[in-house]
């Protein structure tokens, strides 16, 4: 096998220095998949992973995301229930019980979704985050029961429940299993609606698939990070099969925002006080607080 000469002449520590951004490193470097410029990894953590020249939302880690939403970074954790381990013994390349191991020893976590109770901005909330390093946030049995616990959590706390969608769809190695987790998962959103408590989704960057085609769809209201694509199929998909070239944007969250299908497109930076706010409306608490960039609009209609 050939090999190049960084890959001859340099060790792997030096090598590990300089990654693409999404790769599963954490990497002193990392280079911005919008405008490619290389950023130091402490100032991108601390900027939220957002690049600072250009804006583009990187993906962030399940468990930062809930340090940076909930209050002084503190939460508790919900444990959920852990199905059947390979039901249907799947094996394509390799077993499907291997793939899980593999996922599970890199992410440090059983499957693709956390779940939380804290306190955003003093309004207590509970929070389910897809991870999308765990087999790109798949939806696979065990999410569908981490949502539900989710779901019950929140009732019994008489609290929000707040989803941040990252997924490529349905775990094709369940099969009919995972498929079956779409209506499974209408039943959480169904428990929130009956309970008159707030279901809010937060789509970021992917979220497509029986995800979207599901609970991600469901929201009372639907934020979504700058530059997000949400979708069912991909774009390149749909130019194939229609055979037609897609206006500009199409499925990321400006572009759905404009058609109807996003209430708000809010940089990472706002989403704490954006949510906070649209928690206090839609609990009959009141004030709005400063919320600004047009969200105001977005609050009075959910308070009617």
């Amino acid at each position: 096998m050939t090999m190049s000469w960084l890959s001859n002449f340099t060790p792997p520590g030096i090598k590990n220095l300089f990654r693409k951004q999404d790769d599963g490193a954490d990497p002193l470097w990392v280079k911005c998949g919008g405008c490619g410029e290389m950023l130091f990894g402490k100032d991108l953590e601390e900027a939220l992973n957002v690049c600072k020249s250009c804006g583009h939302h990187m993906r962030m880690p399940a468990e930062q995301r809930l340090k940076t939403i909930f209050d002084d970074g503190q939460f508790r954790s919900v444990e959920t229930p852990e199905p059947p381990l390979d039901p249907l013994n799947f094996k394509d390349e390799k077993k499907y019980a291997e793939r899980l191991k593999d996922a599970r020893r890199k992410t440090g976590r059983q499957d693709a979704m956390l779940v939380a109770v804290g306190a955003i901005e003093s309004e207590p909330a509970v929070v389910a985050v897809q991870d999308f390093d765990f087999m790109g946030g798949s939806m696979g049995m065990a999410l569908g029961e981490a949502l539900i616990r989710a779901a019950e959590t929140a009732v019994e706390e008489r609290a929000p429940l707040i989803v941040f969608t990252a997924s490529g769809g349905a775990r094709m190695q369940e099969g009919i299993l995972s498929l079956m987790q779409m209506p499974r998962t209408t039943i959480a959103v169904q428990m929130m609606q009956e309970a008159r408590l707030p279901y809010i989704v937060v789509l970021t960057h992917p979220t497509t698939g029986g995800v979207t085609a599901s609970y991600a769809m469901l929201g009372d209201i639907h934020l979504a990070e700058p530059g997000a694509l949400i979708g069912f199929a991909g774009p390149r998909v749909i130019e194939q099969t229609i055979r037609e070239k897609l206006p500009e944007g199409f499925q990321r969250a400006e572009f759905l925002k404009e058609k109807g299908m996003v209430d708000i497109v809010a940089p990472r930076a706002e989403l704490r006080q954006a949510l906070s706010s649209i928690i206090r409306v839609l609990m009959k608490k009141g004030a709005r607080g400063a919320v600004s960039n047009g969200y105001s609009s977005v609050l009075d209609r959910a308070a009617e």
